[in-house]
């Protein structure tokens, strides 16, 4: 069921830098798709962050870790205090999936609307 998104003449993506994404002949595209939006590709600031967590641990957030708390406290507190919980999740599709469940545990039904 998974398809290539440009079937009849396919993109290859070889690099990519701040907002753009290149093919192999070199072929800038702007990058609506990856969730790059706030950084872009590449950034020098991301790599830097990402390269010194990766140094001490990389794995993902179902250890304890005090960066997680402190993270956490950082972030509820630039939000008003009914926004008070931090969900840490792997991908889009893990918050879709946790987003469901919470509103059908706390709606108690499960109806859901969705568009395409």
């Amino acid at each position: 069921s998974c398809k290539v998104f440009f079937a009849k003449d396919p993109l290859k993506i070889v690099r990519a830098q701040g907002q753009y994404m290149f093919d192999e002949k070199g072929e800038k595209y702007l990058d609506c798709i990856n969730n790059v939006a706030h950084v872009g590709h590449s950034h020098p600031y991301v790599i830097k962050a990402a390269t010194k967590q990766m140094e001490l641990l990389n794995t993902n957030s179902r250890f304890l870790h005090d960066n997680l708390v402190q993270y956490a406290q950082r972030l509820t507190a630039t939000l008003p205090e009914k926004l008070s919980v931090c969900y840490f999740v792997n991908s889009g599709s893990e918050a879709n999936d946790l987003a469901l469940r919470l509103a059908r545990q706390y709606r108690g039904h499960q109806d859901v609307i969705t568009l395409e």
